[in-house]
């Protein structure tokens, strides 16, 4: 593993567990490490399962502040010939894995991948190499299916209304959830991620089939929060 943390949770540790997803946009200025892994830490004290972070920087931030967290790592990084951004090749994989993560989350859509890698073979090459357990962020269940066939230890609806092929559905990914549960591996978590807004939402997530819910804008996105809330209000009034 990428840290001194226990193994992983299965599908019974997780059973109704909340990750937070510690992130901030470029140019914010809670993109900071250390602000991060205050957030992080705050976050776990209250009760969260885990962490999802960005980038190897705010993933060993919050593993020196918060040794024994359970943390999904990934690194967001464009690629001018492919629309794959989440933890998209072998460099980012080793590297988040390096960092100190205990998974690694990857886009596992079946879109093409930056210098032609596929997905197939990161994910053999990271178990033979690395030993990392992967989570796999998809958009449907037939990529959710291919993922856990292939390997991947989760299966998470991220990307569910961000792809080519879910460009019109809007997440959470409610019809989703049912259909990944009934039809992964039994042994196979499936994470609800993406449009969670609330608690009352998290709780459907879990009825729906999810055994763990990631939320991330709702509890530590400021800058989107403020920003929905001032177009909402419209412009301040003159005083």
């Amino acid at each position: 593993m990428g840290s001194g943390a226990p193994s992983f949770p299965d599908r019974a540790a997780l059973a109704g567990g909340l990750i937070v997803s510690v992130q901030a946009p470029d140019g914010s200025p809670l993109r900071d490490p250390l602000v991060i892994a205050a957030m992080a830490e705050a976050s776990l004290r209250q009760g969260a399962l885990g962490v999802r972070l960005e980038s190897p920087e705010h993933i060993g931030a919050v593993r020196r502040r918060c040794p024994d967290a359970l943390i999904v790592g990934l690194w967001k990084r464009s690629y001018p010939d492919s629309p794959v951004y989440i933890t998209p090749g072998w460099e980012e994989i080793r590297a988040v894995w390096a960092a100190g993560a205990d998974l690694v989350a990857l886009d596992a859509t079946e879109r093409h991948r930056p210098d032609g890698q596929d997905l197939e073979g990161l994910i053999s090459r990271c178990r033979d190499e690395l030993g990392a357990p992967l989570m796999a962020d998809v958009d449907g269940v037939a990529n959710g299916l291919r993922a856990a066939e292939l390997g991947c230890a989760w299966v998470g609806t991220t990307l569910y209304g961000y792809t080519e092929a879910t460009a019109t559905l809007r997440p959470p990914g409610w019809e989703l959830l049912p259909d990944l549960r009934r039809s992964l591996p039994g042994a196979v978590p499936l994470i609800c991620e993406g449009g969670i807004a609330s608690a009352e939402q998290a709780v459907r997530a879990v009825a729906e089939g999810a055994d763990a819910v990631v939320v991330g804008t709702a509890i530590t996105g400021v800058d989107l929060q403020v920003a929905a809330y001032r177009r909402a209000l419209g412009e301040p009034r003159s005083r």
